[in-house]
């Protein structure tokens, strides 16, 4: 009953379900295995030797989810606000602990007020010791976070270092310092949703990869993502059925790229014709819009796929679509998951907003993740390639293992226009010679055959046999292996 009748209703009244009743939505029915049910803390300041409840506000375990392990634990906000004790901690440590040597997911459910204000350092300390935990186990499990309640102050660090972190919409915030404290420091005055609500922190800040109206439907899709991901690096990701032939061919993909160059269209079209039975798991949605991240599979395997979209800023490269995707593909590096990366790059955003915020840095933070990467890699160009930003997204120069490209496709270090402005700086007045030096270059250069000529392209491939040849690709691609020189570790551009 953890805190009792009264704060459990006092829980279902603010819309949130208690730390075992999520479980059970979590979990398959009758799998939870609880460990530690009647720890108690230890503590004797300030009364609190008269306050001691079984299990001290967590409740860990184990379980599956469809059929597969996954440890778990769930701050219980009916226990002293979920707050986190000496005793606490060492809960969540070794369940943690439990999860690297059995090889299993970890799935956080955060509710809690913070750190244990009676128990002073010791619950500093405590907060430390998961934090280490989360650092060591960082690319040898798959991390999950849920914020479903209040995550302020030190306890932000540890969803901040796990591999995806969901929000409930209204019901769940994060901040280091809250809004009294901005208030005091610094004048300003804002609400706990503004500064560290679900949309906050899904479009602006990119903290928070989804978020979702309500506890149910918010773990109901962390069992989705859950579905397309390994249980460990050294387990590969889970192969469903699938009843959707390999060879589909996708006529619409012949119309999808308009006659003009400076049309937007979807990509997402793309992604779903690619996909089996057209299920995609995006991640990060509403932040950096222009590139697209999350998890298709193909003949029943899980590919996490990185695209332009040319539909917000025309697909362009910025920060933070490049901080974004960098991220996903280190994610699906450490856990040996194929990438597909769909390729309509205009280049970099100019601006001084970008070069002061330091787009050279976040920009080879993307090549950085690419040229590191030794899983399986497919890259199809639809349409623009342009200068550095082709070389970025998963050319073959820099470890693509295939590089397919459409008839549409142009590849080149930039426009017609652009570049015939350059070469042709004296006929600028004759807008008719003009007009003529664009097209030749557009009949020269926007096109992929020049790149095909080099073998930079393995094939130029029709829209509508996409699937086919991507999943053919894939398959070849199965058993591949690469090795690194010996070394600690890299310095990426952080």
């Amino acid at each position: 009953m953890g805190g009792g009748a009264k704060r459990i209703e006092a829980q279902h009244a603010k819309g949130k379900l208690t730390a075992r009743e999520r479980i059970d939505v979590l979990l398959d029915e009758g799998s939870f295995e609880e460990y530690d049910m009647f720890v108690t803390h230890r503590s004797t300041e300030f009364g609190m030797e008269k306050q001691k409840i079984a299990g001290d506000g967590v409740v860990t375990g184990w379980g599956t989810i469809n059929g597969r392990m996954v440890c778990v634990f769930a701050q219980d906000f009916t226990v002293l606000g979920g707050s986190l004790s000496e005793t606490h901690a060492q809960k969540i440590c070794k369940i943690m602990d439990m999860a690297v040597k059995m090889g299993a997911p970890v799935i956080g459910l955060n509710d809690s007020g913070g750190a244990r204000i009676q128990e002073g350092v010791a619950s500093l300390a405590g907060y430390a010791e998961v934090f280490k935990r989360n650092v060591d186990a960082s690319g040898v499990i798959p991390q999950i976070s849920v914020i479903m309640g209040p995550c302020a102050g030190g306890a932000v660090y540890s969803p901040a270092m796990t591999d995806f972190i969901f929000m409930v919409k209204d019901s769940s915030y994060m901040f280091v310092t809250g809004p009294d404290v901005v208030k005091t420091v610094t004048n300003e005055i804002v609400s706990a949703e503004e500064l560290g609500g679900a949309t906050t922190h899904t479009s602006k800040s990119s903290v928070a990869d989804g978020a979702y109206d309500n506890d149910i439907e918010t773990l109901e899709q962390v069992r989705r993502l859950f579905d397309f991901l390994p249980l460990s690096n050294r387990e590969p990701a889970p192969t469903r059925p699938f009843f959707d032939d390999p060879a589909r061919i996708e006529a619409r993909l012949d119309t999808l790229i308009p006659d003009s160059a400076t049309k937007p269209y979807d990509m997402k079209e793309l992604v779903l014709a690619l996909a089996d039975e057209g299920d995609f798991f995006e991640i990060q949605e509403a932040f950096a819009r222009s590139i697209i991240t999350g998890f298709i599979r193909m003949e029943g395997q899980t590919i996490g796929v990185v695209a332009n979209q040319p539909l917000h800023l025309a697909g362009v490269l910025d920060i933070d679509s490049s901080r974004k995707a960098a991220r996903f593909v280190r994610f699906c590096d450490a856990f040996n998951i194929p990438i597909l990366t769909l390729v309509d790059v205009p280049g970099f955003l100019p601006g001084t907003a970008q070069e002061y915020g330091g787009v050279i840095k976040h920009g080879a933070k993307l090549l950085f993740a690419y040229a590191q990467a030794t899983v399986p890699m497919v890259t199809l160009i639809t349409r623009k390639a342009y200068g550095g930003a082709y070389d970025v997204m998963a050319s073959k120069h820099i470890g693509a293992d295939v590089n397919y490209a459409w008839p549409t496709a142009e590849i080149a270090v930039m426009g017609a226009k652009g570049a015939v402005e350059i070469l042709y700086r004296a006929e600028l007045d004759d807008k008719d010679k003009i007009a003529a030096r664009t097209s030749e270059y557009e009949a020269r250069f926007a096109n992929p055959f020049v790149a095909a000529e080099r073998g930079f392209i393995d094939e130029v491939i029709m829209p509508h046999a996409s699937r086919k040849r991507i999943a053919r690709a894939f398959a070849a691609l199965r058993k591949k292996s690469a090795l690194h020189p010996a070394r600690k570790h890299d310095t990426m551009p952080l």
